[in-house]
């Protein structure tokens, strides 16, 4: 199979985690008979240092022409980098946000995945692990705060911010039909996460789900509020299989689950819209205090082109072959920095590894 892959590679720690992976896609293709071809997108705050905005129009032509684009991240530090003194609509983060809307990615999928050999990084205790946890969370991705209508102006002499929150039903239908279908290929039970205690979109929400439910007898669902959920995260986190959220909870959510595996540097992420097109990208930052060092952990960005190759391109048994590296790098004892046990001891037991070196050892496995 040929595959042509926009590649975003942004800012930040992007450029190193995402030449792993093209090397992992590489070493896959190599073995399974498939080429990858790649294209270049600016996007982010290399876009703007090159072109004056996030965003080019040539830039979205350029991903709607590739069968998925791969992407590492993006933006910097909003404290010190010049990009945040720019208007909002002309910040790093504003290219994304634009690009989701173009390319219609109203589907984010963030696995968490606790792995045997990382238990150690996890913070909850044993008996809150237990055997471990395995959920997905589906965050709705082009509507809701994010994109409703801001403003910040005078009223009555007092400086006043407003942004709009608003969903309409065909945008809840979709992302809880992409739910439970996911659902179906897992253990078949949805969460469906909302605010409806105090939210209308909420209500609306939880409503439309309902609707949804009724198509899919086999699966389990349940109403949950989102505070209750950001509690039983922590509590109980074996309880989930697939969450279903809007598009801000889905955001605080997500960023939780990664940190109760242990790091974020672990977990893939991928948009999706009604085709198979797909947008790939790990579930980090862009960490630009640790860019350039080296030392920045890639298999977060190798595990979503692990997902690029399973939900775009159907190559589930290439799909499997990575992940399964990636199980047995870990079990053979190699780490990057932000994996590494904190205790003495233990760190006697494993090797620390650079960006390049973690790369260069799943391939080897694959």
């Amino acid at each position: 199979m040929e595959c042509h892959i926009g590649v975003i590679s942004g800012d930040g720690i992007g450029p190193e985690i995402v030449a792993e992976a093209k090397k992992v896609l590489d070493k896959a293709g190599e073995k399974y008979g498939h080429s990858f071809s790649y294209e270049d997108i600016l996007m982010g705050g290399c876009s703007i240092d090159a072109t004056g905005v996030p965003l080019t129009d040539e830039a979205i032509a350029a991903a709607k022409a590739s069968d998925a684009v791969l992407m590492g991240s993006i933006g910097g530090n909003t404290q010190t980098s010049p990009w945040y003194k720019l208007a909002p609509e002309l910040r790093p983060e504003a290219g994304l946000l634009k690009l989701r809307k173009s390319l219609n990615l109203f589907a984010n999928l963030r696995p968490a995945y606790l792995y045997e050999e990382l238990k150690e990084a996890c913070p909850l205790r044993d008996d809150i692990i237990g055997d471990g946890f395995d959920m997905m969370i589906m965050r709705e991705l082009t509507g809701g705060l994010y994109f409703g209508a801001r403003k910040t102006e005078m009223v009555d002499g007092v400086m006043t911010a407003t942004d709009m929150l608003t969903y309409n039903e065909n945008e809840i239908r979709r992302i809880a039909k992409r739910g439970f279908d996911i659902a179906m290929k897992r253990r078949k039970k949805v969460t469906s996460v909302d605010k409806a205690n105090v939210l209308d979109s909420s209500r609306l929400w939880r409503k439309v789900v309902e609707e949804v439910a009724k198509d899919y007898p086999e699966v389990t669902y349940e109403h949950m509020l989102v505070d209750n959920c950001a509690m039983q995260l922590v509590k109980d986190p074996k309880q989930f299989d697939v969450i279903l959220t809007e598009n801000m909870f889905g955001d605080i959510l997500s960023d939780e689950a990664s940190m109760v595996t242990g790091s974020i540097g672990m977990l893939s992420s991928a948009s999706l819209n009604d085709t198979r097109f797909g947008l790939y990208e790990p579930s980090g930052g862009s960490a630009p205090d640790i860019a350039g060092k080296g030392i920045a952990n890639p298999i977060a960005t190798i595990l979503s082109a692990a997902m690029m190759l399973r939900y775009t391109f159907d190559l589930d048994k290439e799909a499997d072959a990575i992940e399964s590296a990636v199980k047995r790098v870990l079990k053979d004892g190699y780490r990057t920095i932000d994996i590494m046990p904190q205790e003495d001891a233990k760190k006697a037991y494993v090797t620390q590894v650079g960006t390049s070196q973690m790369g260069n050892l799943i391939c080897e496995r694959i």
